[in-house]
């Protein structure tokens, strides 16, 4: 990859302030999309992050590249449709990253949810009930024909219940028949992101991307920075800013000089699970199915684990999301009562994870029929003795990793518009990164030991660590890196205390 961290910061440096057509904040998934959408149209653009580079929501995904089957239930055509557009463009522009992922639903009743799904066309707000075979074929009989015209994945089929219980001797046995159709996995989407932000950076000389830096305040037409691996502060002039800072959007906003409540974002937990019997019972597909409580669940092999998940729980602070206890033991308690003859517990449980879905601001009762839909909205930050608008802010609200290429593209022509620009590229048919299998510590902006073992490899969520592996894994990494030995201890407390705290990673404490 491109992303050699000095000399981007250096480059930063070089011209104070540092002039840009646009500033990104945020280095998520919506925000490398972003970026490289102007990139190929040679737009220069700054884009931030006050942490690492995919360390909010993008790597807290399910893991999914989906249409959004239940979005259907409610009513939610446009992204149903917009969603499985997307998703065939992502298993043909990234097949290093994005799979097939057969998906089987075990279905107990035959038809029941028709009249929760109704209501929903009457404003009717109530949990949704058992989804019947009746139910789900029409659902995957529409999701097949919306796709009809492109036939990139097999079509849906059901399976009577004999045979269901034959290939998963440990279903429920009061399952009814199962169904199967097909979506996307992406095993590693924080190395997807990272590609997209090295695509710009070839794409464009005025493409730049900088983690670990963070917003300290604006003055006039210019937004102070911070390095918050040197220290050093900086000065960018930009002519448009995008806030693409997912759950965080009205946080940043207030630090532009802006008061908004533009977000209602919900935490979403995981649990990531060594379980060989679970894994040869999911049969290298995803199991989807419905909680009791009407909250969809989802099942399957990831990068050599069970993923499990997930949650759906409205939370005031991003910056406090964690799996909690209660949470664990639900998404345990939920893989029950789809094979109850299996022992999963705790003792299973290699790490969790947990994100906030940067979700629009919604009184709806039930969370999981907030959309999930994407949508920009604009601000004018306004302060004492500004005589007008320094820079237009536009605020990149909601989305899917799935849709995340749709909404960079409405998002860019937004910019356009701004800069007086026509778009000269679009990226519906633009392959995706594949540049370098081998993850280097050198050339991909990492600071700290806890960016590589959480999103440049999947060796701190989906391995069990040792102290030992541990300091095997830093002292690599700082070898690559130039850190001393005081450096290297330093990085291996701050790792541990962050997997065990955040990640549920039993490490025992290192002290520096």
């Amino acid at each position: 990859m491109n992303l050699v961290r000095p000399a981007l910061a250096a480059r930063l440096a070089a011209t104070q302030p540092f002039s840009t057509e646009v500033l990104i904040l945020g280095g998520g998934i919506n925000g490398a999309g972003l970026l490289r959408e102007l990139a190929v149209n040679g737009v220069d653009a700054l884009l931030i992050d006050r942490a690492d580079f995919a360390a909010g929501a993008t790597s807290a995904s399910s893991r999914m590249i989906h249409g959004g089957l239940r979005y259907l239930e409610n009513g939610e055509f446009r992204l149903v449709r917009e969603s499985l557009r997307e998703r065939d463009l992502l298993l043909r522009n990234a097949p290093h990253a994005v799979r097939p992922l057969p998906t089987t639903i075990p279905i107990f009743s035959r038809w029941s949810g028709f009249g929760n799904a109704a209501g929903r066309f009457v404003f009717q707000r109530s949990r949704p009930s058992a989804r019947g075979s009746a139910l789900i074929k029409v659902g995957l009989t529409f999701y097949d024909v919306l796709t009809a015209r492109r036939r990139v994945l097999p079509k849906h089929h059901f399976t009577a219940r004999r045979a269901a219980l034959s290939r998963r001797p440990a279903l429920h046995p009061g399952v009814l028949c199962t169904a199967t159709y097909h979506d996307a996995q992406i095993a590693q989407p924080e190395r997807l992101c990272l590609e997209l932000i090295d695509d710009a950076l070839r794409a464009h000389p005025g493409a730049l991307a900088l983690n670990h830096c963070a917003v300290t305040g604006t003055i006039a037409a210019d937004v102070n920075l911070r390095d918050l691996a040197t220290g050093q502060d900086f000065t960018v002039r930009p002519r448009v800013i995008v806030n693409a800072t997912g759950a965080w959007i009205d946080f940043t906003h207030a630090q532009l000089g802006a008061r908004t409540h533009w977000i209602g974002g919900t935490k979403g937990s995981h649990l990531v699970l060594d379980h060989p019997e679970l894994l040869a019972a999911c049969a290298d597909e995803q199991i989807f199915y419905e909680n009791p409580d009407g909250r969809i669940c989802i099942f399957f092999p990831v990068n050599g684990c069970v993923l499990a998940g997930s949650t759906d729980l409205r939370i005031t602070d991003p910056d406090d999301a964690v799996c909690e206890d209660v949470e664990i033991d639900y998404i345990l308690a939920s893989i029950r009562t789809v094979f109850p003859q299996l022992l999963v517990n705790r003792s299973h449980l290699v790490s969790h994870f947990c994100g906030v879905r940067p979700l629009p601001a919604s009184d709806e009762g039930f969370t999981g029929r907030v959309s999930r839909d994407h949508q920009l909205r604009s601000v004018v930050p306004a302060g004492p003795g500004r005589e007008g608008p320094p820079w237009p802010v536009h605020a990149m609200i909601g989305g899917k990793w799935t849709t995340f290429r749709a909404f960079a593209a409405h998002t860019a022509d937004r910019v356009f518009a701004d800069l007086g620009r026509p778009r000269h590229t679009t990226t519906d048919t633009l392959p995706i990164g594949g540049h370098s299998s081998t993850p280097d510590p050198r050339t991909e902006a990492v600071e700290h030991l806890d960016d590589w073992l959480l999103r440049r490899t999947t060796l701190g969520l989906y391995q069990r660590l040792t102290p030992d592996r541990l300091e095997a894994i830093a002292t690599e990494v700082g070898s690559a890196l130039g850190w001393d030995p005081t450096r290297r201890a330093a990085e291996i407390a701050r790792a541990t205390t962050l997997l065990t705290a955040r990640h549920g990673v039993r490490l025992p404490a290192v002290t520096v």
